[in-house]
C-alpha cells in the first residue's frame, strides 16, 4: 500500500487549509473503455490524489477545451489515499499517470516500465524550513538537530536525503524523525527543529497561520538537486500502441500548464467545479496562495523547453538514487524518459 506522501504538486500533501476531506474522484473511471491501446482516442489518466488544485492545468485543459482540439477525449481519474501510485497502469486502467521523475525511476526499477514523457515542475517543489528566528542557516548547522519529515518516502524524504549530502551530511549526523503532515504543529510546538515541506503548500500554509518561516540556505526551489519532479509517464506498450494520442495529449496539457500560469484567477474559478467544497471566498483564497507559489516551479528555464526531461539530472538522479538505497536494482537513466512525445 502507498504511503500518503504523493502531492505529487508539487505534492499530494496539497490539501487546502481548513477543507473537509474531499470526495476521491471527478471522473468515473469506469466511464472509459480498458487501458489497452483498442480504445480509441480516450486516455484515462492517472491524477495520484484526491481533487486538488495542483491538478489546475488539467482541469484548465479539459474544461478550455485543450484535449478536444487536440481530438482526445480525456478521463481524469483521481486516485483515494490509499492507491498504490501505479496500480491502475499495471491494471491496465490509465494510460498516464502524474508522478515525480524519482518515483518513476524507483517503478522501473521494481519491473514497471514507466516512461517520463513531460516534466511539468521544472524545479523540485520541497525545501528544509525553520522558524525565522531560528539559528539554523545552512544545511551543515543542521549537524544534530531534529528533522521533520512525513515519512521514508516521496519527495520530501528524498529532497532530504539530497541536501544533507549537498551539505556534506548523512542522516547519520542529524535525528530524523517521521512526523506524518504535521510539519507546521511539530515546529510551532518546538518538537522538531526544521521541517521537510512543499514551497506550494506547506510554506503558503505557514504564512497564512501566521507563522514566520524560512527555508535553510541552498534548499529553497533549487534545480541542483539531482532530482527530477512531477511529470507524465507512460508505460513502453502504450507509448508503442499509442504514442501519438499520448504525444497530443502532452501538448494540451501543457497548453493547460500555461493557461494556468497566465491566468491563476481564472484557474481557480474553473477547479471549483472539479473540487467539491471549494466554495468559501477563503478557500478559494487558499487555492489561489497555492497556485501561485506553484508557479515558480512550473517555469522552465529561460533557456528551456516546457515538458523537457534533461538528461544530465536523470543521469545524476539515477546515481544519486542508487547511491542512496532508494533503487531496487540499477535503471539506466536513459530509459525511464522520452523527449520524443514533446510538442
Amino acid at each position: 500500500m502507498r504511503k500518503i506522501s504523493r502531492r505529487s504538486v508539487g505534492a499530494l500533501a496539497l490539501v487546502l487549509a481548513g477543507s473537509a476531506v474531499l470526495p476521491a474522484c471527478t471522473a468515473d473511471p469506469t466511464a472509459s473503455k480498458p487501458a489497452d491501446g483498442k480504445s480509441g482516442k480516450t486516455l484515462t489518466v492517472g491524477l495520484t490524489y484526491i481533487p486538488n488544485i495542483q491538478f489546475a492545468p488539467f482541469y484548465v485543459a479539459e474544461s478550455k477545451g485543450f484535449y478536444k482540439d487536440a481530438g482526445l477525449k480525456v478521463n481524469l481519474h483521481h486516485h483515494s489515499f490509499t492507491d498504490d501510485l501505479f496500480s491502475g497502469m499495471t491494471a491496465g486502467k490509465e494510460d498516464v499517470v502524474y508522478a515525480g521523475g524519482d518515483e518513476m525511476l524507483q517503478a522501473r526499477a521494481k519491473g514497471m516500465p514507466v516512461v517520463d514523457v513531460a516534466t511539468l515542475y521544472h524545479t523540485y517543489p520541497v525545501a528544509m524550513l525553520v522558524p525565522q528566528d531560528s539559528p539554523i542557516r545552512t544545511v551543515r548547522d543542521l549537524r544534530g538537530r531534529h528533522i521533520g519529515t512525513p515519512g521514508p518516502y516521496g519527495e520530501t524524504y528524498f529532497g532530504l536525503l539530497a541536501q544533507l549530502k549537498a551539505g556534506g551530511l548523512t542522516t547519520k549526523d542529524v535525528k530524523v524523525q517521521n512526523i506524518g503532515f504535521t510539519q507546521q504543529a511539530a515546529l510551532a510546538g518546538k518538537k522538531v527543529d526544521a521541517v521537510m515541506g512543499y514551497l506550494n503548500n506547506d510554506a503558503v500554509q505557514f504564512q497564512q497561520a501566521g507563522i514566520k518561516v524560512r527555508p535553510v540556505e541552498g534548499t529553497s526551489g533549487t534545480t541542483a538537486l539531482p532530482l527530477v519532479a512531477a511529470g507524465l509517464g507512460a508505460t513502453e506498450k502504450t507509448l508503442d500502441r499509442r504514442g501519438k494520442e499520448v504525444r497530443k495529449f502532452v501538448a494540451a496539457t501543457l497548453r493547460g500548464v500555461q493557461y494556468t500560469l497566465q491566468h491563476p484567477d481564472e484557474a481557480v474559478k474553473i477547479s471549483k467545479t472539479y473540487i467539491p467544497g471549494m466554495n468559501d471566498q477563503k478557500q478559494q483564497d487558499s487555492a489561489l496562495a497555492v497556485l501561485k507559489a506553484t508557479t515558480p516551479l512550473m517555469k522552465p528555464p529561460a533557456s528551456g523547453k516546457p515538458g523537457h526531461n534533461d538528461p544530465a539530472t536523470w543521469a545524476r538522479m539515477a546515481s544519486f538514487m542508487k547511491e542512496q538505497g532508494l533503487l531496487g536494482k540499477p535503471v539506466t537513466a536513459t530509459d525511464a524518459f522520452s523527449n520524443n512525445y514533446l510538442p
